[in-house]
C-alpha cells in the first residue's frame, strides 16, 4: 500500500507526544507493508528539521519513494485553494494532499489536525478531487492505518 507522509509524520516520530503512537506505523513501513511516499516539499521542510528527525528520515530512506510534483498537483492544489478548504497561508498543506492524490497514493498520513486530518476538511478535499476527475484519498493519522489483530 502506497501512503504519502507529510513532514509532520517524521517530526511526530521524534516528538514526545506522538512517538509511541507513531511506532506501529513505522514498523509497517519497515516491514514493507506500507510504501512511504514523499515529495520535494517534504524534503525541503526536512532540511530545516532537527538532526534527530533528519536522521530518522535517512534511516527510513530505503522504504521511501520520492515522487516529482507534477503540474497536475499544482492545478489540484489551486482547486483546493479556490474552494477555500485552506487559505493561502496553508497552501503547502493543500499541496501535500494534491501530490498524494495525483501520485495515486491510497492515503495520506499527517499529524496536522487543523489543515489536513480534519473532519470538516476531508470531505471537502475529496469533493474537489471528484470534481477534478480524481478518486477519493483516505486522510488519517499514522496509527489509523495500522491493522490490529482481532482479540
Amino acid at each position: 500500500m502506497r501512503v504519502y507522509a507529510d513532514t509532520s509524520v517524521f517530526g511526530g516520530a521524534r516528538d514526545r507526544e506522538f512517538r509511541e503512537s507513531s511506532e506501529p506505523f513505522f514498523a509497517r513501513v519497515r516491514s514493507g507493508e506500507v510504501m512511504l511516499v514523499v515529495s520535494s516539499v517534504v524534503l525541503g521542510e526536512l532540511a530545516g528539521a532537527p538532526k534527530g528527525v533528519q536522521d530518522f528520515f535517512e534511516e527510513l530512506s530505503p522504504h521511501i519513494e520520492r515522487v516529482e510534483i507534477e503540474d497536475d498537483a499544482y492545478t489540484l492544489q489551486d482547486a483546493y485553494l479556490r474552494a477555500q478548504i485552506v487559505g493561502p497561508k496553508w497552501e503547502v498543506d493543500a499541496l501535500h494532499v494534491a501530490v498524494a492524490t495525483v501520485s495515486g497514493c491510497r492515503a495520506i498520513v499527517s499529524w496536522s489536525f487543523k489543515h489536513i486530518v480534519n473532519y470538516k476538511r476531508i470531505p471537502l478535499y475529496n469533493g474537489v478531487n471528484q470534481s477534478e476527475g480524481y478518486g477519493p484519498i483516505a486522510i488519517h493519522t499514522p496509527p489509523e492505518v495500522v491493522c490490529y489483530e482481532e482479540e
